[in-house]
C-alpha cells in the first residue's frame, strides 16, 4: 500500500458520503443539527481536490503526508464535530507513517489505532456512548485480530468493515452520552448515530480502495 492507496481511499469516501448524504442528513436531523451529510460531503470533496493537487505537484508524495493534508483540509472546511474529529484522526494516522513510501497491514492497524486514540481523546468518548467510536473501535480491533490470525489485508479489511457496520447498528438501541444527541436523553434511543454511520462508510471505503488497487 502506498500514496495511491490513500488517494483511492479518499475518493471512495467522497463517493460514499455523497451517495449517502441525504441519509446522513436524515439521521442527524433526528438527534443532531441535521448537517452531518452536508458537512462530510463538502469536506471530502475538498480532500480529493487537495490530494489531487498535491500529487500533481509531487507524484512521490508519501502516504503519511497525504493523510496529514487530508486531515488539515477537513479541519479547515468542515463545521460541527466531524471536521475536528476526522481531521485529528487522519493527521494522527499520517504521523505514524512519517515519510515512508509504503506501508503494510500491520502499519495500517497502527494508523487506524492512532486515529481511534485521537478521536477518543478529543471527543472523550468510549464504546457505548453512541458516537463514531462505536464503529471505529470494533473495526480496528477486528483488523488487528484478523491480521494476527494470518488473514490477507483484503480479508482483514472485509472483517473490519463488517465490524464497523455492526457497531453502527449497535447505536440504535442505546442512549447517547456524548455530543449534541446526549441533550435528548432517552429520546435519542431508537436512532442510529450519524457519526457511526459515516465512520462505517469510511472503513468500507478503505476496504474497497485496497481491493481495487490489488486487482
Amino acid at each position: 500500500m502506498n500514496a495511491a492507496t490513500i488517494a483511492s481511499w479518499m475518493r471512495e469516501i467522497n463517493a460514499s458520503v455523497r451517495a449517502e448524504r441525504d441519509h446522513l442528513v436524515q439521521l442527524d436531523a433526528a438527534i443532531g443539527d441535521g448537517d452531518h451529510g452536508t458537512n462530510m460531503t463538502r469536506g471530502f470533496e475538498a480532500v480529493v481536490l487537495a490530494l489531487g493537487q498535491a500529487l500533481d505537484a509531487d507524484p512521490e508524495s508519501p502516504p503519511g503526508k497525504l493523510l496529514i493534508l487530508a486531515g488539515r483540509t477537513l479541519v479547515s472546511t468542515v463545521g460541527g464535530a466531524s471536521g475536528p474529529l476526522w481531521g485529528s484522526a487522519l493527521r494522527s494516522g499520517g504521523r505514524v507513517l512519517g515519510d515512508q513510501g509504503s506501508f503494510d497491514g500491520a502499519q495500517l492497524v497502527e494508523v487506524l489505532a492512532a486515529a481511534l486514540a485521537s478521536v477518543k481523546d478529543l471527543g472523550t468518548a468510549a464504546v457505548g456512548d453512541k458516537t463514531m467510536v462505536d464503529a471505529l473501535e470494533p473495526a480496528v480491533e477486528k483488523l488487528r485480530a484478523r491480521l494476527t490470525d494470518g488473514a490477507t489485508v483484503e480479508d482483514a479489511l472485509e472483517g473490519a468493515a463488517a465490524a464497523a457496520e455492526a457497531g453502527m447498528r449497535s447505536t440504535i438501541p442505546i442512549q447517547a452520552r456524548k455530543g449534541r444527541a446526549s441533550y435528548l436523553g432517552e429520546r435519542s434511543v431508537g436512532h442510529q448515530d450519524p457519526g457511526a454511520t459515516s465512520t462505517a462508510l469510511v472503513i468500507r471505503a478503505l476496504q474497497k480502495a485496497v481491493v481495487y488497487q490489488n486487482r
